[in-house]
Parts: C-alpha cells; sequence; structure tokens
C-alpha cells in the first residue's frame, strides 16, 4: 500500500490532535462528493488508500453521480436543512464562497498555517478557499477547461498536424467526418455546452474572455465578438452524431479513446480517462489547448470544504485536510486525476507530458495574467449567473435561439439576476 504522509504533515496532524481523547481520531470523516466516472474514482481511491486506510481513519463514502456537481448540491442542501451536514464536501468556485457566507463551513486556519498554505497555493484560487480570512476548504488540483482531447490514430490519419486556429480545427472536424467517425464527441447536457463555450469565447481574445464572463460588460455580452462566438457554436453542433442528449462526458471520453469520434472538448479531467484506459499521451491520444487559446488558461479547482461538525469529527477532519495538502499526495492524485497540483511547489517529475504541459501552462498564465475562472465551472460568476450563462447556451445549442436571439437574450439573463 502506498504511503503519502510526509513527516511534515504527520508533524501538523499531531499538533492540530493535542488535547482531543485518542478515540476520536475513529470517528471518521464523511465525505460528499461526484467523483463516479472510473478516471475519477481511481484518482480518489488514492486519497482513501494511500492516505485515510493507512491512519485508520475511516472513510464514509456518499457518492452523487453528476460531472457538474449539480446532483450533489442538492443533496448537500437537504443534508444541511436536516442539521446533519457532511465532513467534507467536494466543491467548486463560488459554491464554497456561498456556504461560508451562511457561516456552516468550519475554520482550516491551524492546519494551514502549520503547512504554510498562504505563500504555496496560487492567490486565484485562495479566493476560493479562504473566506474573510480564514481558510474553508483544502484544494485538491487546478483544472483547467481549454483543452482538446483527439484520438491519435484519427489525428495521423487527417495529416498529423494540430490546429493553430479556428479555421485549421473545424478543417479537421471535416477530416474526421470524412473518415466515418464522428468528428466532435459531445455530452449534451448544459455544463458540458458551456464548456465547449469557454473556450470558443477564450479564442476571442483574453480581454473579451475577461470582459464579458469575468466583469459581465455589457457591450462584450451583447456586441458582435459574442454573435462570432456563437456562430461557432452553431459550426461545432454540426459535427456532433445524433445521440449526444443526455450523453454523461465520460462515454464522450470513451468515443474519443475507441476510435468512435476525433475529438473532444472538456477539461483536462478527461485525460483520467484516457489514463485509466491504458492509453499514452503522444501515442494514443493528443492533448493540446483550444485552439487560438495557447497562453491562457481557464480554470477550476476541486476543493473539499470543511463543514462544521462535532469536535470528535473535526479531528478527523483536519487530518483529512492535512492529508489533502500534502505535496507527495497532491502529486500522486493528481498524477492520476489529469490535473495540477494546487500546491505551487509540487514537482512535475511524475507527471506525463499533458501533466507537465497543464503545470507549465498553469505557471505561465499565473505571471502572465492569463489565468481566468472558468464560467462553466462556476469560476467566473456565482451560481445564479452561471445558470442564467448556461441556459441561453444550451438552448441555442440546441437549436432553440439564432446567434443574434441568443446575444439578446445573454445580455437580459445577465442583467435579470445581477
Amino acid at each position: 500500500m502506498r504511503r503519502f504522509m510526509t513527516t511534515t504533515a504527520i508533524a501538523v496532524l499531531m499538533g492540530i490532535t493535542t488535547g482531543v481523547p485518542a478515540h476520536a481520531q475513529d470517528q471518521g470523516v464523511e465525505v460528499l462528493h461526484w467523483w463516479t466516472s472510473g478516471g475519477e474514482a481511481a484518482a480518489l481511491q488514492v486519497l482513501k488508500d494511500g492516505l485515510f486506510n493507512d491512519q485508520a481513519i475511516n472513510w464514509e463514502d456518499m457518492p452523487v453521480a453528476g460531472g457538474g456537481g449539480g446532483d450533489a448540491m442538492t443533496v448537500l442542501r437537504a443534508r444541511v436543512t436536516a442539521g446533519n451536514p457532511p465532513t467534507a464536501v467536494q466543491m467548486l468556485g463560488f459554491d464554497i464562497l456561498d456556504w461560508a457566507q451562511q457561516g456552516t463551513l468550519g475554520n482550516l486556519n491551524d492546519v494551514a498555517s502549520a503547512q504554510g498554505w498562504d505563500a504555496v497555493v496560487p492567490t486565484a484560487l485562495q479566493q476560493f478557499s479562504k473566506y474573510e480570512g480564514n481558510w474553508i476548504a483544502a484544494p485538491v488540483n487546478v483544472h483547467s477547461t481549454n483543452w482538446l482531447w483527439i484520438n491519435k490514430a484519427a489525428l495521423d490519419a487527417a495529416g498529423g498536424a494540430e490546429p493553430t486556429n479556428w479555421e485549421e480545427f473545424v478543417a479537421l472536424l471535416e477530416a474526421f467526418k470524412a473518415q466515418g467517425i464522428t468528428p466532435l464527441a459531445h455530452g449534451g447536457q448544459a455544463w458540458q455546452e458551456a464548456t465547449i463555450f469557454d473556450g470558443v469565447v477564450l479564442s476571442l481574445g483574453n480581454d473579451f474572455y475577461k470582459a464579458a464572463f469575468i466583469d459581465l460588460d455589457p457591450a462584450a455580452l451583447g456586441g458582435e465578438q459574442m454573435k462570432e462566438a456563437f456562430d461557432r457554436m452553431t459550426t461545432l453542433r454540426t459535427f456532433v452524431d445524433d445521440n449526444f442528449s443526455g450523453r454523461d462526458w465520460n462515454l464522450a471520453s470513451a468515443m474519443v479513446i475507441n476510435g468512435e469520434a476525433g475529438v473532444q472538448i472538456m477539461g483536462d479531467w478527461a485525460k483520467g480517462e484516457f489514463i485509466k484506459a491504458g492509453k499514452v499521451p503522444g501515442t494514443d491520444f493528443v492533448c493540446m489547448r483550444f485552439p487560438g487559446t495557447q497562453g491562457s488558461v481557464t480554470f477550476n479547482s476541486d476543493q473539499f470544504a470543511m463543514f462544521n461538525v462535532s469536535e470528535e469529527r473535526r479531528v478527523s477532519q483536519m487530518a483529512m485536510a492535512a492529508a489533502i495538502m500534502d505535496p507527495a499526495f497532491q502529486s500522486a492524485f493528481n498524477v492520476v486525476k489529469g490535473s495540477a497540483p494546487a500546491r505551487t511547489d509540487v514537482s512535475d517529475e511524475a507527471f506525463d507530458a499533458c501533466g507537465k504541459k497543464a503545470i507549465a501552462d498553469l505557471a505561465a498564465a499565473n505571471t502572465a495574467g492569463t489565468l481566468f475562472g472558468s464560467m462553466a465551472q462556476g469560476h467566473a460568476q456565482p451560481a445564479a449567473i452561471k445558470n442564467a450563462l448556461y441556459d441561453v447556451v444550451t438552448r441555442h445549442f440546441n437549436g432553440e435561439l439564432s446567434s443574434e436571439d441568443a446575444v439578446t437574450e445573454l445580455v437580459a439573463a445577465v442583467a435579470a439576476v445581477q
């Protein structure tokens, strides 16, 4: 069995449990999450086995399927309303801050101070991990959404050239179509369509993405560039198979893995599916940034928010936080998950080519100021605005709105919930 707890992490755990009865560690942690696909479950197993079994801390698993986490949040609301919150909950972005504002989250300052989180967690992440100066969540990773995942054999059959701009990307999709495979593997769920939209909008310029999704500038939301973004979504819709509606994202990944489709536009959690299937970057599949977005990153971070629990459960809760932020775990977990570590001091030595690229791209974007919260993954705007954007994007993708009408609806939808 692998053991990832370093001497430092163990010392942290001993320090924060001082004065609490030894039997308290047996109380365990109840963990609500939505990591149920093959690659996600494999990554989660690193945390379960490599850390908690070694420490004899009981893990009570509470999985709720659904890639965007919406169903998990519904279950969470019911649990909190009933006065029985889980110990730790997987969360994204503004959802964490929403719960913090309600006073339901615990304080992780002791373990954060002992492990020096302030110095190693990127500032862009800290705005979601802290509330009013207090650490309330432990970030597990940094995902980014503006990726393409391409079947290498299909790409080679199309000439082998990775597309560098929109026109080349469309030409590649046409080549896949000519091969008799589905050009674009997609699952017809609102969050998946929004994930594609992330890349499309970013490909039209960093300033445009920031103005539209970070600043909510009405001129950007309602201008010609936004119409162009919707026009590009219309084009992409023509390359999706007829059975896309309701398909889970990992099943779309499987289409690319199995050679049934040419490419998927998806966050880098998709890499976990390829790795789980025994596929090798550069040999079986190609990872690249959405054409026109190299040098920029739209990010989200899976974090475990820690709820107010009994003192007995708090011991195991703090142990979980310390374990999550241990550098060795950050490396081991993210190698499997497909994401980059949430700590800037973790070596890329154990990562494959896609992982090294993810780490390098994240560092470069952070330095250049081109690291943007993902609209699709709840890191650009709070849930109400995100959901309003979702509604317009998915209605357009499904043919209910023209590009012109979508632009009008987008401006109105955002204004209505601001």
